[in-house]
């Protein structure tokens, strides 16, 4: 079919290219682009260059709450170490007020102790007092009864003997 055409063109002597149409079809095409780009081009820019500034601020939000996530574990970190020694010095503080009390239950365990056995003591010396003095007292009133019997009998020293034995046996079981 070109062929034809082109054999037809050759024959009319007409040139192959139109010139006429060629213009026509660059100004219909300069026409066509510039209303594509003041109509589709333009706006679709428009909402690329929205579009990327939208991206580009999500970007930033994200980057924005990176940081504050990394500012705020941190800050959780340092707490937690806060915490951490807070605890160790109150069981610390804890442990010192529990020797510190132990210490001093054990001094007023041993001072009342001290104070028992001084007590003790003294009431120990009391009662030794008291039965030497009760002891003298008997050995008194026994060397009167011990005396009277002597003057009343005349003894030899076998009853003498007999008769202090006697004596000191009812003077142990007086005890």
């Amino acid at each position: 079919m070109n062929l034809f055409v082109l054999g037809a063109a050759a024959a009319h002597d007409e040139p192959l290219v139109n010139l006429g149409d060629i213009i026509f079809q660059l100004v219909i095409f300069i026409i066509l682009l510039a209303l594509l780009r003041k109509y589709a081009f333009g706006p679709l820019m428009g909402i690329m260059k929205q579009r990327e500034e939208h991206i580009a601020s999500e970007i930033n939000a994200a980057e924005q709450n990176h940081q504050e996530a990394k500012k705020l574990a941190e800050e959780q970190r340092e707490f937690l170490k806060k915490s951490r020694a807070e605890a160790a010095e109150l069981i610390e503080n804890a442990r010192k007020m529990g020797e510190e009390q132990k210490e001093n239950i054990i001094q007023a365990a041993r001072e009342e102790a001290n104070r028992l056995k001084e007590s003790a003591k003294q009431e120990i010396v009391q009662e030794k007092e008291q039965a030497v003095a009760a002891l003298r007292e008997q050995v008194a009133s026994l060397s009167v009864l011990v005396a009277s019997k002597v003057i009343e009998k005349e003894l030899s020293l076998e009853d003498q003997e007999k008769l202090i034995n006697e004596y000191i046996q009812e003077v142990g079981e007086g005890r």
